[in-house]
């Protein structure tokens, strides 16, 4: 029986050695070229895109930052996509079609064979343990080679299909390697089949049979196949490299011309500019214009469009492009800022490793050795869990054997007790829930803990440096969302680390078993049910990526609707809003809901073909172990080895089916975080700089020019000194630039052209830090954090006792108030505030500046709800108080032009100029614009004052009319005079009646103003109403 089913023969023994193994690593070293040359040309193509347009932006702690969005570079575009015509890629994958049709072939002439020969391979009752087990008629290298290298062809296909610029340096190298190991396993067959070989005992071929004529045949075919391929790719190749050389040195010809040009050209526009006194810039909350000036251009959605430029402003180094390592200044198409993407930002592995390579550094605790030793300590245990993986199956098969021997046993059946607790040990130690699993979780913690608190605070401490342009276009709700998905990043980071590598060692792993304690057959096989499952899982969630991301943009859009809607909650109860934010609300929550559906859909539909291809593959892997066990090839334990290994197998197949979309996830969530991070500040402090000493308050503007866009300037020549421990006060027209003066003071901005002086030095040469510490500002609009009015109070000067928070109170005449509250300083303010009038409020920010003792007080309308009484004794306090000083350098906004008479000079502000400026009395001499305004101001103040006496007469003779009318009803006058004073009494009704609205609005005067009318003569300093 041995004679007719072992295959014996006598060819020589070195061709028979060169045809095996030329078979079995035909397919490994495909599959390995292919590997290793997707990878360097994903990372050649990125870093040459890279080279094209390259960041020099910074994120935290000084990290570089990663491009998002290149710009395409023609001389790459030419060398990669679009580098053959659509002819020539139909040629090239035709070719490789024909090449997988080929080895379609040699499966059916194999599977011929084995048909043929069926009679041979007679099955054996029982297993023999003293010879090795029988090998199938078709040989297993044979198999190794069709199955293994048609596969990779196959997928090699798909990719000519689905990358744009096919064919490329990737196929070149697999058909050049397939090429040789082709050649080498014909030549081999050739040799091979020309001599003469035994079958069995009984029959003895002296030529090639039918199969290997074929075989011959197939495999010259391929050969040839191969050598046209190569060849048309390296004639086409040649041709379109000598067409690009051309042309880049007919453009390196022209090149020099076009520069001059260009330069001519922005050399004129920049003349016309400044005589026009505009710039090329970006207004703070609108159009998209670019910037020469080295400061920032934002869009209304927040998009930096600008290069920033470390130069003498004291800008940010970011985002600066450069193309082959030159600058070449404003760039439209790089936009390295805050924005919502719709596709995927990278488009290789390598680019996607590159752009959140950025959050890896914060997964190693480099600042603690206790952590570091914990991480090591993690790896260990992951190393172990892999070797635990390989005893598992092993150990079931050989208690499966055990049991089977026992069972089998004549002379008395034990209990195999080692191998069932060496069996019930490593399942314990087994799996991310095993024992080696919780240990490394629990070991973890503090290591996640770190690199959460490391990323999130980044985060957050990356907001909060930015400057005032990013807060005035962003969208809070958009912020706030990027700001926490530093959790998803982190459990993203961690999966990868823990899952994603140990999973893939695991599978190679598998692969390796399978081959080591099996044969090549159900490795081969395992490889293709892998990658198989591998590229459908990715191609299917690939095509699905848009619709996941449609649904993470329609979340955020949800959350900013909700979010924006419940911060304006007084703004929707004025408009009676309430069912159109409700009908809003409703329809991003559809949007979402839509969008989730199609998401949820897909994902469905992926799973059942990973389950279909996953149980296609174990059933054939089944069928052979079943078949070998059968022909006693293999043992029970084998079986059972088996089914446990494929069961192993179905865990990490099913996590990358699962964690691929969670790596979407994470990506698409990760891209508004990186991208919140690609955003500089756009006034730093430049090299070189030092500390404001103890300021005196010394302010000095020398022809100060600033502009939010390329239009209209802010600010024009802007030149005034402001003396310590004087009052300067600046009044005009709403938009003259009062505020823009105020936030260049602050260094919200750097001016662009003159200076700015404190105490005699160049604020841009001084830390924006200190310069702020010498500044104490009281805006129009106080926001105060949802805490205690204690906490407000302090967050001025955190070391301020009890008692110096309650003088300062007292100073800005809030301290009574405060007191007639319940809870009195530990009341609770609410939402920015809203518990707090706006008088209130702006002495709760007045108390606070009084605490933090500036040397600078800059006031913004700061006592603009405020009564005319309680504002003069505040800026009384202020100005001549014992708290502050009268040493302090006093800068007031007003449109109230009586509350400033006192001031020391009077900037009268008008289209960014000064248009005058003086004291109150020099002002009114001058009878120029201010004097205009005092004249408005004070006619419409005695207007108001009569009004108010009026309404209070008015309501003095109603008050008579009703007491007559019910003196004369209780003595039952019916005669004439009586009618004569019922129509007085309604004469005097009339006039009620016409006055009604003054009178309303002289109820809701002062209660000073009831006690004390005012005297019409008096008109030195009258108030004007606040908006004026």
């Amino acid at each position: 029986m041995d004679d007719l089913t072992l295959i014996q023969s006598n060819r020589n023994p070195l061709t028979e050695a060169v045809y095996s193994w030329s078979q079995l690593l035909s397919p490994v070293i495909l599959l390995i070229t292919f590997i290793l040359a997707t990878a360097l040309h994903g990372v050649f193509t990125s870093q040459k895109e890279e080279n094209a347009l390259q960041t020099e932006a910074k994120g935290p702690g000084g990290r570089p930052l990663p491009v998002t969005k290149m710009r395409r570079n023609p001389a790459i575009t030419d060398m990669t996509e679009g580098s053959f015509g659509r002819a020539s890629r139909r040629t090239f994958r035709g070719a490789t079609t024909l090449i997988v049709l080929s080895f379609a072939a040699n499966a059916a002439n194999l599977a011929a064979q084995v048909m043929a020969n069926a009679d041979r391979l007679l099955p054996k009752t029982s297993y023999i343990a003293d010879k090795p087990p029988q090998q199938w008629w078709c040989r297993e290298e044979s198999f190794v080679y069709v199955v293994g290298t048609g596969s990779l062809y196959g997928y090699v296909l798909l990719t000519m299909f689905d990358w744009k610029d096919s064919p490329n340096f990737v196929h070149f190298l697999v058909w050049s390697v397939s090429l040789v190991t082709d050649s080498v396993v014909l030549g081999a067959l050739f040799a091979r089949v020309s001599e003469s070989y035994t079958v069995t005992s009984n029959e003895t071929l002296t030529g090639p049979a039918g199969n290997d004529i074929a075989d011959l045949a197939i495999g010259a075919f391929r050969v040839a196949n191969l050598i046209g391929v190569l060849a048309l790719y390296l004639s086409l190749a040649g041709r379109r490299t000598f067409t690009v050389a051309e042309k880049r040195e007919q453009e390196a010809e022209t090149q020099p011309q076009s520069q001059s040009q260009v330069q001519n050209r922005r050399r004129s526009g920049s003349r016309r500019n400044r005589e026009n006194g505009n710039d090329e810039t970006t207004p703070l909350l609108g159009q998209r214009q670019t910037s020469q000036n080295g400061y920032v251009a934002m869009n209304g959605n927040g998009r930096d469009r600008e290069n920033r430029r470390s130069s003498q402003n004291g800008t940010a180094n970011a985002a600066q492009v450069s193309v082959n390592g030159q600058s070449v200044g404003p760039n439209r198409e790089a936009e390295a800022a805050f924005y919502r993407p719709n596709k995927l930002p990278h488009k290789t592995w390598w680019e996607y490793a590159r752009g959140y390579s950025l959050f890896f550094p914060y997964l190693w605790p480099r600042d603690s050795r206790n952590l570091q030793l914990v991480v090591l300590l993690c790896f260990i245990i992951l190393i172990f869990q892999r070797v635990v993986n390989v005893i598992v199956p092993v150990q079931t098969g050989r208690l499966v054997d055990r049991l089977q021997e026992s069972l089998d046993a004549v002379d008395g059946r034990t209990m195999p007790w080692r191998d069932l607790a060496l069996l019930i040990g490593t399942k314990i130690l087994q799996g991310q829930s095993g024992l080696l699993g919780s240990i490394r979780a629990i070991l973890w913690i503090p290591v996640s803990q770190y690199c959460y608190r490391a990323l999130t605070s980044a985060a957050f401490e990356h907001v909060h440096s930015l400057s005032l342009d990013f807060h005035l276009s962003k969208r809070t709700g958009e912020v706030l969302s990027a700001l926490n998905k530093g959790a998803s990043i982190n459990q993203f980071l961690e999966q990868v680390t823990f899952q994603v590598f140990p999973t893939l060692v695991d599978l190679f792993i598998a692969i390796g078993c399978f081959g080591w304690f099996f044969n090549s057959v159900y490795a081969v096989c395992v490889s293709v049910m892998t990658f198989a499952y591998l590229f459908l899982t990715v191609r299917m969630a690939a095509t699905r990526a848009d619709q996941r991301r449609e649904m993470v943009n329609a979340d955020r859009e949800e959350e900013a609707v909700k979010n924006d809607s419940i911060v304006s909650y007084e703004t929707v109860k004025y408009f009676n809003a309430e069912d159109f934010e409700f009908n809003r609300y409703r329809r991003a929550i559809r949007n979402y809901q839509s969008a989730e559906a199609n998401v949820t859909w897909g994902i469905n539909n992926m799973n059942i073909c990973q389950n279909l291809v996953f149980m296609v593959g174990m059933l054939l892997l089944l069928i052979i172990g079943a078949y070998d066990v059968v022909i006693g090839a293999r043992k029970i334990g084998d079986f059972a080895m088996l089914i446990t290994y494929l069961g192993q197998l179905q865990g990490p197949l099913n996590f990358f089916g699962t964690f691929y979309r969670t790596v979407q996830q994470a990506m698409i969530s990760g891209e508004r975080l990186l991208e919140l991070f690609k955003i500089s500040p756009t006034v730093v402090d430049r090299p070189g700089v030092r500390t404001l000493p103890p300021s005196v308050g010394h302010i000095r503007w020398n022809n100060v020019k600033f502009w939010y866009d390329g239009k209209r300037p802010a600010l024009k020549d802007i030149s005034f000194e402001c003396k310590p421990g004087t009052t300067t006060a600046f009044v005009g027209e709403s938009g003259g630039g009062k505020s823009t003066i105020f936030r260049l003071m602050f260094r919200y901005y750097n001016c662009h052209e003159g200076s700015i002086e404190v105490d005699g030095n160049d604020v841009k040469d001084l830390t924006i830090d200190s310069v702020r510490r010498a500044i104490g500002v009281v805006p129009q609009d106080t926001i105060l954090f949802n805490e205690s009015i204690m906490y407000n109070l302090r967050y001025a000067n955190q070391d301020a006792t009890d008692e110096q928070v309650y003088e300062a109170c007292k100073s800005a005449s809030i301290h009574d108030r405060i007191m007639s509250f319940p809870e009195g300083y530990n009341t609770k303010v609410g939402e920015r505030g809203l518990r707090l009038s706006g008088g209130e409020k702006q002495r709760v920010a007045i108390a606070r500046l009084i605490l933090k003792q500036p040397r600078i007080i800059m006031l913004d309308e700061a006592t603009s709800a405020l009564d005319s009484e309680t504002e003069q004794q505040i800026q009384s306090q202020l100005i001549n108080g014992n708290h502050l000083g009268q040493d302090r350098t006093l800068l007031i906004i007003a449109h109230r032009l009586s509350t400033i008479t006192h001031a020391d000079q009077i900037i009268v502000l008008r289209a960014g100029m000064i248009a005058e400026k003086g004291t109150h009395s020099e002002l009114l001499k001058l009878n120029g614009k201010y004097a205009s305004m005092w004249e408005k101001q004070s006619k419409a103040e005695r207007a108001a004052l009569e009004a108010r006496d009026a309404a209070r007469r008015a309501e003095k003779l109603a008050r008579q009319a009703k007491f007559a009318k019910a003196s004369g009803k209780q003595q039952d006058h019916t005669d004439d005079s009586d009618g004569c004073y019922g129509n007085t009494s309604a004469g005097s009704s009339t006039v009620l009646q016409a006055t009604n609205a003054l009178s309303e609005d002289s109820s809701t005067s002062d209660d000073d103003t009831h006690k004390k009318p005012p005297n019409d003569n008096k008109t030195t300093n009258p108030s004007p109403p606040p908006d004026l």
